[in-house]
């Protein structure tokens, strides 16, 4: 490995598409705010498949692999750096060899540490605080755990990749952390940003890393103003148990037939060359892309911002 792709005592994040987005949510939030830029293409197309394919005005595109990347954050004084992976989907099969190959590319970087993000369901209220949960693959990492602010995994099960790479990188001597921050379970469809908070704010300690979450709490206080009053409406009305048929009232903006309106395009390219003079921006561009639904038709454009200049 050349010279330039070294990297110092480097901890790895790796994220997924997951319930209420709080690890795919944290992993951005994080790779913005740390103005990380895009390391490498993560190639397994073997385990992948096509589902379906996109029509546009009548004519089909070809179909599109789900895309897996690496993106870095060097320290500035030259202490641990930090490398986010984010990947577009899980493997619907093929997900041990899909961790094994990840984990022998991390281990190539000299990976100290792996973690990953993901959410816990309870029966919590919208407004009360997010607890983090947490699990890790050694004694000696539990421990460095016990004295935080978090509830430990006594029993139970961590399901997809978020605990099958950190068997996979228990398996191969590397120390790993998953952390899972709490949100209702009724709105498990729906984005819960106070829950990615939680996971980064401990995360944050843990590596001793600066993040301005500024931008997320105001996301996490909005959503939750909104889930308390759809709660609200639904006790009154339905009962708590038909919560879940209310949810596509809230979320996310109604896509226009013919497609996104003036204003909205306008706002989109204006985030976009905010971003590219400053990428502090990145997440306000994604909060917009994601408030009209239209992230996954961005979502190359979004994260070709966090390439290198040529």
């Amino acid at each position: 490995m050349p010279d330039e792709a070294k990297l110092n005592q480097p901890w790895l994040v790796a994220v997924w598409p997951g319930m209420g987005n709080v690890a795919l949510s944290a992993g951005y939030y994080l790779m913005a705010k740390l103005d990380m830029t895009f390391f490498a293409d993560f190639s397994t197309r073997e385990l992948f498949d096509v589902e379906h394919v996109e029509v546009k005005d009548g004519l089909i595109r070809p179909g599109k692999m789900p895309r897996s990347r690496f993106f870095v954050w060097r320290h500035p004084q030259q202490k641990r750096d930090i490398v986010v992976f984010i990947g577009e989907a899980q493997p619907p099969l093929g997900k041990y060899a899909f961790c094994r190959k990840l984990v022998e590319f991390a281990q190539k970087l000299g990976v100290e540490r792996v973690f990953t993000f993901a959410a816990m369901a309870t029966q919590m209220h919208p407004e009360h605080d997010s607890r983090v949960f947490a699990a890790a693959t050694d004694q000696e990492n539990l421990e460095q755990l016990r004295p935080m602010d978090l509830t430990l995994l006594e029993d139970g099960q961590i399901g997809g990749l978020n605990g099958v790479l950190l068997g996979v990188a228990a398996e191969a001597g590397l120390h790993g952390v998953c952390l899972l921050g709490e949100m209702p379970h009724i709105f498990a469809q729906l984005p819960f940003p106070k829950a990615s908070q939680a996971v980064l704010e401990v995360f944050s300690r843990m590596a001793d890393v600066e993040i301005d979450f500024t931008e997320l709490s105001e996301q996490a206080a909005a959503v939750e103003e909104h889930l308390g009053q759809l709660l609200a409406q639904v006790e009154q009305q339905m009962g708590r148990q038909e919560a879940e048929e209310e949810q596509e009232s809230f979320g996310v903006e109604p896509r226009e037939e013919e497609g996104l309106s003036t204003d909205n395009q306008r706002t989109i390219e204006g985030l976009f060359e905010q971003t590219q003079h400053d990428r502090s921006k990145a997440y306000e561009l994604k909060r917009e892309l994601d408030r009209l639904g239209v992230f996954k038709e961005y979502e190359d454009r979004f994260l070709n911002l966090f390439r290198k200049a040529e």
